[in-house]
């Protein structure tokens, strides 16, 4: 539980090596952080479970739906306490409900505010800064300006190409802009001491900007601990209040323009005749009105259930009465190298996927077999493969899961990757002070 506590300056010892097995003092920067739902929030946790000594560097909270939480305003709280780490807190605009000028604000503001603030309030020694890049990749430079005064090496956890992804979801068509995105983004690359990919395709984009491959390290995400599989109540069948009877289709994640929702209402649409398959959907975001109101205007009020966003603590439930959950992604080139964080949350609870993915994220369900896969955007292809599965013998789809959750154990499970990171931390805090 996060609790607010009165500014105060952070002191801590001067620097010394550190060895194996050692505290590390570890400044993550982050635009993003609790309570806001992002993998990084876990990695905190994770390495506060081993010992280190950690600080994040982050903005107001105001993601997904686009206004500051309650609870919080403009500078308060700027400092508290999360699973034992130290949180700063800077002031920033927040994302208002549309892309364009708002957003831009948003991102512009995290990254001036913290490049400012952030040596003003983080005055302890740091051994290691950490930078966790959803978009936006601005958050970096406040990275780089907390790397060049603490005499720090950067990790760099890269989670979306830029400026692929300003293209592909149609933010920014300027050219000039994405020129000027693109030189940007060389500049961040180059002042990483490490680049993490979540996405072993993401390789050759970034080298191709003049990175090292051996600075290039594949760092996939992971489930929260929370996310296990659920056994459902023997001889039972029982669902919460609020979901549907039939055979339901869940999808958990951010309504966005990157999740394709057009391919799932069409989808859905030649679904219309099986009148037991009903769509669910968990999660929040800058499309919901528009989910809503596509809903309507085509009729399909009777098939859709939204819940809204849930604690990452009840999702494992939520997807024990799910029959299917299902990932969809745009068909561009540059999702087409990504792994969507949900595949592996849907993995480690051991449900049977679809995934309307190209690519990386398709090869990992198709490697894991643990359900179908099909083209991006192609909602004909969507609904054969859901009127496939709700005609499949229970059975069938329950050993898929099965499968799912013995690929998460072996490639995605969580101190396993907590151990690959720690010995590059190591290694790059050894190679910063030889």
């Amino acid at each position: 539980m996060m609790s607010a506590g009165r500014e105060r300056k952070l002191q801590a010892p001067e620097r010394m090596p550190v060895a194996l097995g050692h505290c590390m003092r570890v400044l993550v920067v982050t635009q993003y952080f609790w309570p806001e739902q992002f993998r990084v929030n876990d990695l905190v946790v994770g390495l506060r479970e081993r010992g280190h000594e950690v600080t994040v560097l982050t903005g107001m909270p105001n993601y997904p739906q686009g206004r500051i939480y309650g609870g919080y305003g403009f500078f308060r709280p700027s400092v508290q306490t999360y699973e034992g780490a130290t949180v700063i807190r800077v002031p920033l605009v927040p994302r208002g409900s549309r892309h364009g000028f708002q957003l831009a604000l948003n991102y512009l503001s995290f990254l001036l505010a913290a490049s400012l603030l952030g040596p003003l309030r983080c005055r302890g020694k740091y051994d290691l800064v950490f930078v966790f890049e959803p978009s936006p990749v601005t958050v970096a430079l406040p990275g780089i300006v907390m790397k060049w005064l603490k005499h720090a090496p950067m990790l760099f956890w890269v989670q979306d190409l830029w400026p692929e992804s300003l293209m592909a979801t149609g933010a920014v068509k300027s050219g000039w802009i994405l020129t000027a995105v693109r030189r940007l983004v060389r500049f961040i690359y180059r002042r990483s001491d490490l680049v993490l990919i979540q996405s072993e395709a993401f390789r050759e984009r970034i080298a191709a900007e003049g990175v090292p491959q051996d600075k290039i390290l594949y760092f996939p995400n992971w489930a929260e601990s929370a996310y296990q599989v659920v056994e459902a109540p023997a001889g039972s069948r029982t669902r919460s209040a609020d979901m549907p009877s039939g055979f339901v289709i869940m999808f958990a994640g951010n309504i966005g323009v990157a999740q394709s929702f057009e391919t799932i209402l069409m989808a859905a649409k030649r679904l219309c005749g099986e009148v037991e398959i009903r769509w669910v959907v968990i999660g929040d975001g800058n499309r919901r009105a528009w989910l809503e109101q596509q809903i309507e205007e085509h009729n399909l009020g009777s098939q859709f259930r939204l819940l809204g966003s849930k604690p990452v603590t009840e999702m494992p439930r939520y997807f024990r009465q799910a029959d299917v959950l299902v990932a969809t992604l745009r068909k561009d080139p540059v999702f087409a190298l990504t792994i969507p964080s949900k595949v592996q949350s849907y993995l480690a609870c051991g449900r049977p996927i679809i995934c309307g993915l190209d690519g990386e994220g398709a090869k990992v369900i198709d490697d894991a077999r643990a359900g179908l896969t099909v083209p991006a955007g192609d909602s004909e292809a969507l609904a054969a493969a859901v009127r496939r599965l709700y005609r499949m013998p229970k059975e069938e789809r329950e050993a898929m899961g099965r499968r799912g959750r013995s690929y998460y154990e072996e490639h995605f499970e969580r101190e396993l990757l907590l151990d690959r990171l720690e010995k590059w931390m190591r290694q790059a805090i050894a190679m910063a002070t030889a």
